[in-house]
C-alpha cells in the first residue's frame, strides 16, 4: 500500500512539473507577442502618466510557484520537494492505515461475551479473527492463552498490545526524519545563495544593490521552501500521533473489558 501510494504521489508531482515546464515557454512567447501587438497598436499607452514603466503581466500561482522553484536553484528546491513527496506517501499510508484500525471495540467485547456463552473460548476467537483491527488481534491473543488462567491472559494482552502499538507507528520516524530534514536542506540552499550572492558581488567590484538584494532573494527562496515543507508535514504528523494515542486508549479498555468478561464467564487465576 505504502509504495502503491509513494507512486501515485510521485507521478502526480512529476506530470504537474513536466506540465509547468512544457507550457513555461511557450507562455512567455505568447506575452511577448500580445504584449508587443498592444504596444505597437498604442504607443500612447506604453507608459502610465508619463512615468514610461509598462504595468507588469499578473502571473497565475502555478507560474509563482514555477518562477520561485527555478529562482531558487533546481538542486536544492527539488531536494525540499522530495521531502514532500515522501513524508506526505507516508502520512497518507498512515491515515489510511490508522481508519482501517479503527473499530467499535464495545460492540466487540458484546459480541466475544455472547460467544463464550453459547460456544466458549473457540467461538470467541473465531469472532475475534473475523473482526479487523489491532484491538480483535489483541483479543485473538489473549484468549489463545485462556486455559492457562486469568494471570496468563492479562499478561499476554499487555504484550501483545506493545506489539500492536509498534506497528501503528511504524513509519513515523521516516515521517520525523522529513519534517527535521526540509529545512535543513532549505537552510543549505540559502547559505549557497548567500556565498554565489558575494561571489557576484566580488565579480562585479562594488556592493550594487540590485546585486545585493536579487542574491540575498534567490537565497531565502529555499528556507522558505523547506519550512513551508516542514509545517504541512508536521500537521499530518500531529494529527496521525493523536488517531494512534486514540487507538492506544481503546486498546487499553478494551482489554480491560475482556479480562472482566472471562472473569464474569468463570475463568479463574492460575494461582
Amino acid at each position: 500500500m505504502k509504495q502503491f501510494i509513494a507512486a501515485c504521489v510521485i507521478a502526480c508531482g512529476l506530470n504537474i512539473s513536466l506540465a509547468a515546464f512544457a507550457e513555461g515557454p511557450d507562455t512567455a512567447k505568447s506575452a511577448s507577442k500580445d504584449t508587443a501587438a498592444v504596444t505597437s497598436a498604442n504607443p500612447d499607452t506604453a507608459g502610465v502618466a508619463g512615468t514610461g514603466t509598462p504595468e507588469p503581466p499578473k502571473q497565475t500561482v502555478h507560474q509563482s510557484i514555477k518562477r520561485y522553484f527555478v529562482e531558487g536553484g533546481p538542486e536544492f528546491m527539488a531536494l525540499v520537494v522530495l521531502a514532500l513527496v515522501i513524508g506526505l506517501a507516508v502520512a497518507i499510508e498512515r491515515i489510511i492505515y490508522l481508519n482501517l484500525s479503527s473499530s467499535n471495540w464495545s460492540k466487540l467485547v458484546d459480541d466475544v461475551d455472547q460467544a463464550l456463552k453459547s460456544g466458549g473460548i473457540e467461538a470467541a476467537k473465531k469472532v475475534c479473527s473475523n473482526t479487523p483491527g489491532p484491538i480483535a488481534g489483541v483479543f485473538y491473543e489473549g484468549l489463545s492463552r485462556a486455559d492457562e488462567g486469568i494471570d496468563i491472559v492479562e499478561k499476554t494482552i499487555i504484550s501483545y498490545g506493545a506489539v500492536e502499538t509498534g506497528k501503528l507507528e511504524r513509519g513515523l520516524p521516516w515521517l520525523s526524519l522529513m519534517i527535521a530534514l526540509a529545512p535543513m536542506l532549505g537552510f543549505l540552499g540559502t547559505v549557497v545563495g548567500m556565498i554565489q550572492a558575494f561571489d557576484a558581488i566580488a565579480l562585479a567590484g562594488d556592493i550594487s544593490p540590485n546585486v545585493v538584494a536579487g542574491g540575498i532573494k534567490v537565497a531565502l527562496i529555499t528556507t522558505v521552501g523547506g519550512l513551508i515543507v516542514a509545517i504541512i508535514l508536521q500537521v499530518f504528523y500531529n494529527y496521525i500521533l493523536s488517531k494512534i494515542e486514540s487507538l492506544v486508549g481503546d486498546m487499553e479498555e478494551a482489554s480491560i473489558s475482556l479480562v472482566d468478561v472471562l472473569v464474569k464467564n468463570g475463568m479463574k487465576s492460575s494461582r
